[in-house]
């Protein structure tokens, strides 16, 4: 089995050097495409106003001045074009990419590329608590249970332009309780919060703070698994045609 990993904290973030000790586990062929720079909050962003520089770093190591879409793309397109991978693996990331957070995500995003090419595609990220900060952030549980959560996936029978999107929460190894098939939360977005503060010029500056989450029946939801101390497993899919509304517009329409 063919694997390339990519992600959207950089070529050179923990996260990757971990992904790439899960990946080893599966395969010994092994690409690594990634940005060569920190791409958090990209999206699903293409570049198209500059061109995109790759930079090989050993056999089968590249790093590309670009989003995680470009890196993958330019895997896809050119630098794997005659060795397609069989599986992409995004991550693991620095910080949680559930509910609301897969459509920023620059990791989530590089795998809804892969499953948007036919690859079947996962992507994983570890949530840390506020204390855990830049890289002392605690890869405990995604290191101790990346394989095992990624072994059953591999020959899951997937559906076309599907992918899956892993959170390890943020606790020891030996306090996972296991693993929690969830769907896609939703923070309170009327209770976003700005932070706001002065820079040494005098000037205004602000930060984003995210929303409480929102309580389901059962704590069926991805936000609600990892703070219960599970693994968050949630298949997300790319037609986000809402079908209910089809034939409510249709007569609007007709």
């Amino acid at each position: 089995m063919r694997i390339l990993l990519t992600n959207d904290d950089g070529y050179h973030a923990p996260g990757l050097k971990i992904l790439e000790t899960i990946a080893a586990k599966f395969s010994d062929d092994v690409w690594i495409v990634a940005p060569a720079e920190e791409q958090s909050g990209a999206g699903h962003s293409l570049t198209l106003s500059r061109p995109i520089r790759v930079r090989k770093h050993g056999e089968k190591r590249f790093a590309v001045a670009g989003t995680p879409t470009d890196a993958v793309m330019m895997a896809l397109a050119k630098i794997m074009h005659e060795h397609k991978p069989d599986l992409i693996l995004s991550g693991v990331n620095r910080g949680a990419n559930l509910a609301e957070d897969v459509t920023y995500s620059g990791t989530v995003s590089a795998a809804m590329e892969g499953a948007l090419a036919g690859v079947r595609s996962i992507a994983l990220s570890q949530v840390y608590n506020r204390e855990g900060m830049g890289d002392s952030v605690p890869f405990d549980a995604a290191t101790a249970w990346g394989e095992r959560v990624l072994r059953p996936l591999i020959d899951a029978p997937l559906e076309p332009r599907t992918l899956v999107n892993i959170n390890f929460p943020a606790v020891a190894a030996d306090a996972v309780k296991g693993v929690r098939i969830a769907q896609q939360g939703l923070r309170d977005y009327g209770r976003l919060q700005i932070v706001t503060n002065r820079d040494p010029r005098g000037y205004e500056y602000h930060w984003f703070a995210l929303g409480p989450t929102v309580e389901t029946p059962a704590h069926s939801t991805d936000l609600e698994a990892v703070a219960d101390g599970y693994v968050a497993v949630t298949p997300l899919h790319l037609d986000l045609t809402h079908r209910p509304s089809l034939a409510m517009l249709g007569a609007l329409y007709g």
